[in-house]
This record gives structure tokens, sequence and C-alpha cells, in this order.
């Protein structure tokens, strides 16, 4: 982390055990402490989570959920779109070894809001392009075939007709995930939007694990689900990644925290390698 954003990252921690209010157009901040029961109210969060650094969440409030009932098939990825940034240069590419085939829950988004932080951070960060904005719903199946794995995403919407939407973000976080922590699959750095669930979206992977791993399969999901949507991700070893630039940067994009977002496809990708090795193989998508 360069001098800038260590100070800026001091700032807002002393903000915030301080008790002042942090104001930014339409978003407070407050100071919370206790990021395992986020309220409804705007807030800034201290806590350790995986790493020993400050994990800080902004909170919204939450909407309603709806659905939608259209479909079709493509797996043309919604490419990260070129910012106007001037690009810094690349960091090494992620070197986790990640592994199986894994579904993804893709949102709408609003003039490619999601896709540009991607590639914001991307260009003023180095970081490696994450190919597609996803919130991941399964993860590493190693028990289907690719074809198998296509025929059980395409029955999908005969039991879940469209996914409940999601309310605004809960969430904004930055930190170092270390693999065998409770919930952690991966050793890496990220910064995330944080997504609530709820009772319409538990009831939905349900059914999701059972199509894919079918009716008491041996592989039991993890409830409940803690749904999020990355917009960058490094190598955790002296990464570049802070949480001033990540919480900047999302305030400063009133969709970014502002919107309830349909969930607009979900797709199959094989994840066997490192990042620059996963390849979509399918995708279904509900309008």
């Amino acid at each position: 982390m360069n001098v800038s954003a260590q100070k800026q990252v001091s700032a807002l921690a002393k903000i915030s055990k301080s008790g002042d209010s942090i104001e930014d157009s339409d978003v407070s901040f407050r100071p919370y402490f206790n990021m395992q029961s986020l309220t409804h109210q705007p807030s800034l969060a201290l806590s350790d989570v995986s790493s020993e650094d400050d994990v800080n969440s902004v909170t919204s409030s939450l909407r309603d959920f709806g659905t939608e009932d259209t479909f079709n098939f493509t797996c043309v990825s919604t490419p990260c779109p070129t910012v106007s940034e001037t690009a810094v240069p690349a960091r090494k590419p992620l070197q986790w070894e990640f592994y199986g085939l894994t579904i993804w829950v893709e949102l709408e988004e609003f003039d490619s809001d999601l896709s540009q932080a991607i590639a914001h951070f991307n260009s003023t960060q180095g970081v490696p392009l994450i190919p597609q904005s996803h919130t991941t719903a399964i993860y590493g199946m190693t028990h289907l075939t690719v074809q198998e794995a296509k025929q059980r995403l395409r029955s999908v919407k005969d039991k879940i007709p469209a996914w409940p939407k999601f309310a605004k973000p809960v969430g904004v976080v930055q930190d170092i995930a270390v693999n065998g922590q409770p919930g952690q699959v991966c050793s890496i750095a990220w910064a995330e939007l944080t997504l609530a669930t709820n009772p319409e979206h538990e009831a939905a992977l349900d059914i999701l694990y059972e199509i894919f791993h079918g009716p008491g399969g041996a592989k039991k999901r993890v409830a409940p689900w803690k749904p999020h949507n990355s917009v960058a991700y490094d190598n955790p070893e002296d990464s570049v990644l802070n949480l001033a630039d990540t919480i900047t940067y999302m305030a400063s994009k009133p969709t970014i925290l502002g919107k309830e977002r349909r969930v607009q496809a979900l797709s199959l990708w094989n994840t066997e390698g490192k990042m620059e090795d996963w390849e979509c193989l399918d995708r279904i998508h509900f309008f």
C-alpha cells in the first residue's frame, strides 16, 4: 500500500473510532464494529476476518425481491470495457490453483457499472482482469463431466423460473483470504461488494445444489449463503489492493451502491487451474 493510501486508511480508522460520521453525497457512514451482524444503516465497520488487516463494510438498507420469467441460452461473456485511466504495469498473474466446475450468478448491470469497476482496478492497480462480473453459487464440482453439468444447468429453469432479486449492496470489503479458514477455499487478496441473502435466495440455492449434487448429495452446502460480487483479485503477498481506493471508487459510482439488481444469468465455468485458464462453458439467461 502506498503512503497516500495508508494515510487514507488511517484517517478512516481514526474517524471510525472517534464516533464521527463520514458524509459522501447520498452515502453516510457511521462507526460500526460487528461485521457479523450488519445493520440496515450505512456503516463503516472494523473487524478481524481472515487476516490481521482491518476489514471495513459500508452497509445499505435492504429492499424487496422480484422475479422474471424469460430465458435464452448463450455463453458469450460480457467483456470488461476499457477505461480512461492511465494503465499501470501489470502485476504477476494470480498464482492460486483453482479446481472443478463452478456455477456463477451474473447480476444485471447499469451502464456496465460492475464490469467498469473490474476494469478500473485492472487499469489503475495492475491486478489481473476478472473475466466476468459474478457472484459464486457453487464452486469446484469434480463429480460431473462437462456435458452432465451443461445438461443440469439447462434444467435449472424447470425448478427456478428466475433467481430472486438482490437488494442494494450491504458492504464494501477489501481483505485477504486464507485457504482453510471458515468459508474460504483459496488464498488471495480481493475487493468485493457484499450482498445480502434472504429466505428466497436460500431456497433457490438449496434447489441449485440439489440439481447439481442430487438429493442428499455428498457435498452439503454451508448455510447461510454469503453472496458477494468481487471487483478485484490479487496475490496475497504484497498486494496493492487497499480499502481506501476501494471505498473511494465505489462511493463515486451511485449505481454500484444504490441499485437493487435482478439476476441476469447463471453460467457454468471450468475453473480448473489459474484464473487465466478459466473458461465459460454454458449460460442460461433469465432476461
